[in-house]
């Protein structure tokens, strides 16, 4: 039983010591520094197959947000490559998978052969990390660096490699990640159906409905499965997600709005919008960014209210950090000038973590 008094739980929340880590790609990605996070800026191919599935919102945000170029100085394009390629070498491994992540969204090709070399890393998070980056950006110089990965000790990392290999062509290896969503171990399964939605396959939905309804499946996985579902278009799992919505627990409303988000019709846009009145900042945070990232400017404000309105004071260090990882990464959708005049101060804050979070912003704004 779920205490009712739960902080939000860093969405990502990997068990570094090598097993039961989920990944959920995107609070970088996803929110993907909280997996967070969702993230947000997604790979290709997050599309179903079936375009018919996925009556999407205009992604070409810039007639709606009005992006145009010099958002982003040189100079703080360059601060932010400098902090990610730092970061990959960071002696932490939940910032090294932070930095990968970053790589792969913002597609930093030319940090690819260092993410490269982390597939041989110690960390199982930082390996899977660095395979589904390989995925991502379709990086085939790394082809036989995630082959060898296919006989890792550690299967999450072995799907992963699946699924860069996937995305390489191989499509041979698809049949070990359909496997692994029957996997009793839930972290396995879980990052499965993340890997099935990323696959852009929409063809695997019948085997992620089935993974969430087996009642083997944990709540995490549940949530994982429904995203999925949602990366590929499917609209009958809308229902599911606004159950998550309207969750009593703040970390499954994000989850909920992250995949609205994926989701990208109408009906989930106007969902996010009514998740901009939430009683959580961070809440609100997200939501912004994920109508961001569907071209819609109207969470502008709740970003602009963390500068102006001072709602971080009295805040722990921990959540002053969360609200500044959040803000940063709705800034990074958001890209509007109002919200990207603050990236530069942002980048300058003394965590690890937000700079990073930042960073994506910044990258994100550069394109």
């Amino acid at each position: 039983m779920r205490s009712e008094k739960r902080k939000m739980r860093d969405i990502r929340d990997p068990d570094l010591s090598g097993r039961g880590v989920i990944v959920f790609c995107c609070l970088l990605g996803t929110y993907g520094l909280l997996a967070i996070c969702p993230y947000a800026c997604l790979p290709t191919g997050r599309r179903g197959g079936n375009e018919s599935l996925q009556p999407r919102l205009n992604r070409d945000t810039s007639r709606e947000v009005g992006i145009k170029s010099g958002l982003v100085s040189p100079d703080l394009i360059g601060e932010a490559v400098r902090i990610v390629e730092a970061a990959l070498a960071d002696a932490d491994p939940q910032i090294r998978v932070n930095a990968i992540e970053v790589v792969a969204a913002t597609r930093r090709v030319e940090l690819m052969p260092k993410v490269r070399r982390l597939l041989r890393d110690e960390f199982v998070p930082v390996r899977f990390a660095a395979a589904l980056a390989v995925g991502d950006v379709r990086y085939r110089f790394a082809r036989e660096s995630v082959e060898q990965r296919l006989k890792d000790p550690d299967e999450n990392v072995r799907i992963a490699a699946a699924y860069a290999l996937v995305r390489l062509g191989h499509l041979d290896s698809f049949g070990l990640i359909r496997k692994a969503i029957i996997s009793k171990d839930q972290a396995v399964r879980a990052n499965a159906a993340l890997i099935l939605g990323k696959s852009g396959d929409a063809r695997q939905l019948k085997l992620l409905n089935w993974a969430l309804s087996d009642r083997d499946s944990s709540d995490k996985v549940r949530f994982q499965v429904a995203e999925a579902m949602a990366m590929l278009g499917d609209e009958q799992v809308y229902p599911k997600l606004w159950a998550m919505l309207i969750s009593a627990y703040a970390d499954d409303r994000v989850m909920g709005i992250k995949a609205m988000g994926a989701l990208g019709t109408e009906l989930a846009k106007n969902a996010l919008i009514t998740m901009l009145d939430d009683k959580v900042l961070e809440v609100r945070l997200v939501a912004a960014g994920q109508l961001g990232a569907l071209g819609s400017s109207l969470g502008e404000s709740e970003v602009l209210d963390v500068f102006r309105r001072n709602l971080t004071a009295g805040m722990d260090a921990d959540g002053l950090e969360r609200v500044h990882m959040f803000t940063a990464l709705a800034v990074g959708q958001i890209r509007t000038a109002a919200v990207t005049e603050f990236l530069p101060k942002l980048l300058k804050n003394q965590s690890k973590r937000v700079r990073i979070a930042v960073a994506k912003a910044v990258l994100q704004c550069a394109k």
